[in-house]
C-alpha cells in the first residue's frame, strides 16, 4: 500500500482499522517482532532468507529469543554473518509504521513522548498530520568504537537549537537526541559490543532494563520503546575489551554463530555470495573446482598453523572464487574465448585473497604466509581428488613422466594451444571420464580436467610441479653427496674392527 493512500492525520488514522488506537498505542516493537514472527511460523514461512546453515542451530534460539520478547546477543568468528541476521530481523516488522510527522524520535501519535509533539497534539489534536516509517527506516545500528561517547548513544544539551529557538537551555526542546532515542519504535543494533568503553557501556543499562534513558542536564525520562541486538567477536574480549558483567546480565539469549558445519553448506553460502556472471561472456565453475575453494577454508581451518582464535572468515571461498573466475575471465580475453572456465591453476593467482584472511601462529609465521597458504591449497586438491579419482590409475602416466615428458600450463596459451601440447601425454583423457568430461568436449573444459588431474597427482607426490606451473616426474629424495662419501670412507675402518673383535657374521 502506497503512503499517499495512508491515512494523513491523526483522525483518520483512529478511523482506520489497521491503525486503531486499540493496536497501535499499547503494541511494543517487541509485541510487533513476537506477533509477525509467529505469523510466519504459522505458514512456514524461512524466518532469515539467504541465511544458510543456522536452520538447526542458531534461527531456533534467534526464534526463542524474539518469542521471550528479549534483547539478545550474537556471539562469534569474524564472517558468520551476524550483522546480515541483525538487519534480517527488519523483515518482522510491519511494512509500515505512523508517527508523528517531524518528530525526531519518531513519537507514537497515541502516546507521544517528547514535548514538542505533545504540545502538538494538544493544539491540532485529530488534524495532528502523521507520517510513516518502512521497516528499514525502523533499523538503527551502530558500530561500536572506543570513541563513542554517551552523547552519541543518548544525548546531550544542544547551544545552537536553543540559540535558534530562543529557548531556555533547561528546555526540554533544547535537548540533541543521540542514536537510541532516535532508535525510538524500531531495533537498535551494535557491533562489535566489546570495543565500546566500559564506562558507556553503563549508560545502557537503565534502557536494557527499566527501559528508558536519561539525556545529560534534564530531568526527563524518556520511555523508549525500543528492541535492542548487539554482536560481539568472543575472541576479542581480552585484546580490545570486555562487556560489562551488569550488562551482559541483562542481556537476554546469548546466541553463538558458527561456520559452515559441511562442504554443502559452504558451496551454498559462496554460490549465493560470489559474483561470478561478468556478463560480458559466458562463464561456468566446474563442480569439483567450487569444491577445491571450499575445501581450502575448511582445510585452513583445520591446520594447526593457522589461529583457531582468529578463524577463517567464510569471505575466503567467496574472494577466492571471485579471483579464480576473474584469472580465468582475464585469460579468457586475451586469447578471444568465448567461455570463461576457471582452473585449479587459477587458485594460485588468488593468493592475495587468501593471505590476507589467516592468521598465523608461531609456526606459520616462521614458514611465511605464501608458503602455508601453499600447503593449505594443495592438501584441499588432493581431498577433492581422492573424492572423484581414489579408484583412477595413474601409472601410464607417471610412466609418461618418469621417461622424461614435462608439460606447461601458462596462461599466455590459449585452451586449444595447450590441448594439443597436453594430447601427447599418454592415457592423461581417457583418465578424466569420472569428472563428467570426455573427448568432443569444449578445449576449456578439457584443460581444466587434465589440469586437476595433474595438480591431484602432484598433491600425492606422484608428479612434481614448480612456480611456473611445469608438471614432471616426482623427484626421489637422495641421501646428501656427503654423507654417502662418509659412509664409503667409514667402511674398511668399521670392516677392520669387527674383524678385530671377531670377524664378520
Amino acid at each position: 500500500m502506497a503512503t499517499r493512500n495512508l491515512p494523513q492525520t491523526v483522525g483518520e488514522l483512529r478511523a482506520h482499522p489497521d491503525f486503531a488506537e486499540a493496536r497501535i498505542a499499547k503494541r511494543s516493537v517487541k509485541d510487533e517482532l513476537r506477533e509477525n514472527l509467529m505469523a510466519r511460523l504459522r505458514t512456514r514461512e524461512t524466518i532469515f532468507p539467504g541465511i544458510i546453515g543456522y536452520e538447526d542451530t542458531v534461527v531456533p534460539q534467534i526464534v526463542n529469543a524474539v518469542l521471550s520478547r528479549q534483547n539478545f546477543i550474537l556471539l562469534g568468528l569474524r564472517g558468520q554473518a551476524k550483522s546480515r541476521i541483525l538487519r534480517a530481523l527488519t523483515a518482522l516488522l510491519d511494512e509500515h509504521t505512523p508517527y508523528i510527522k517531524g518528530c525526531e524520535i519518531r513519537d507514537n501519535p497515541y502516546h507521544p513522548l517528547c514535548r514538542r509533539c505533545r504540545e502538538l497534539i494538544a493544539l491540532r489534536s485529530d488534524d495532528t498530520p502523521v507520517a510513516y516509517m518502512s521497516r528499514n527506516d525502523r533499523y538503527v545500528e551502530k558500530l561500536a568504537t572506543p570513541d563513542v561517547t554517551v552523547a552519541d548513544l543518548i544525548g546531550d544539551i544542544d547551544p545552537i537549537k536553543a540559540a535558534r529557538s530562543a529557548e531556555d537551555l533547561s528546555s526540554e526542546l533544547t535537548m540533541h537526541y543521540g542514536l537510541l532515542p532516535r532508535a525510538n519504535r524500531g531495533i537498535f543494533a551494535i557491533n562489535e559490543l566489546p570495543d565500546l568503553a566500559g564506562k558507556i557501556q553503563v549508560a545502557l543499562f537503565n534502557i536494557m532494563q527499566e527501559g528508558d534513558v536519561q539525556i545529560k542536564g534534564y530531568p526527563v525520562r524518556l520511555e523508549l520503546d525500543v528492541a535492542l541486538v548487539f554482536s560481539a567477536n568472543p575472541e576479542d574480549y581480552t585484546a580490545r575489551g570486555k562487556i560489562v558483567t551488569p550488562l551482559k546480565d541483562r542481556i537476554g539469549s546469548e546466541i553463538r554463530t558458527h561456520y559452515a558445519e559441511t562442504i554443502e553448506e559452504g558451496l551454498a553460502i559462496t554460490t549465493q555470495e560470489a559474483w561470478t556472471e561478468r556478463g560480458h561472456a559466458r562463464t561456468e565453475v566446474p563442480d569439483y573446482l567450487r569444491e577445491i575453494v571450499e575445501q581450502v577454508a575448511f582445510s585452513a581451518r583445520e591446520d594447526k598453523r593457522v589461529d583457531k582464535r582468529s578463524g577463517v572468515s567464510q569471505r575466503l571461498p567467496i574472494a577466492t572464487m571471485e579471483l579464480i573466475v576473474s584469472n580465468a575471465e582475464r585469460r579468457a580475453l586475451l586469447h578471444g574465448e568465448s567461455l570463461v572456465l576457471p582452473r585449479v591453476g587459477d587458485l594460485y593467482a588468488a593468493l592475495p585473497g587468501i593471505t590476507g584472511k589467516l592468521e598465523l601462529e608461531y609456526e606459520g609465521e616462521l614458514r611465511g604466509a605464501d608458503t602455508v597458504v601453499k600447503e593449505v591449497v594443495r592438501v584441499a586438491i588432493g581431498k577433492v581428488f581422492d573424492k572423484y579419482f581414489a579408484n583412477t590409475n595413474t601409472q601410464q602416466i607417471e610412466q609418461w613422466f618418469n621417461l622424461g615428458g614435462t608439460a606447461k600450463i601458462e596462461d599466455a596459451k590459449s585452451a586449444a594451444q595447450t590441448l594439443e601440447e597436453l594430447n601427447e601425454i599418454q592415457g592423461l583423457f581417457e583418465k578424466v571420464s569420472p569428472l563428467g568430461v570426455k573427448s568432443g568436449d569444449a578445449p576449456e573444459h578439457l584443460v581444466a580436467a587434465a589440469e586437476f588431474l595433474l595438480e591431484g597427482m602432484c598433491s600425492h607426490r606422484r608428479l612434481s610441479r614448480s612456480e611456473e606451473r611445469t608438471f614432471s616426474a616426482q623427484k626421489r629424495p637422495q641421501p646428501p653427496k656427503q654423507e654417502r662419501v662418509a659412509m664409503e670412507s667409514d667402511y674398511p675402518e668399521w670392516q677392520a674392527r669387527r674383524s678385530r673383535r671377531g670377524g664378520l657374521n
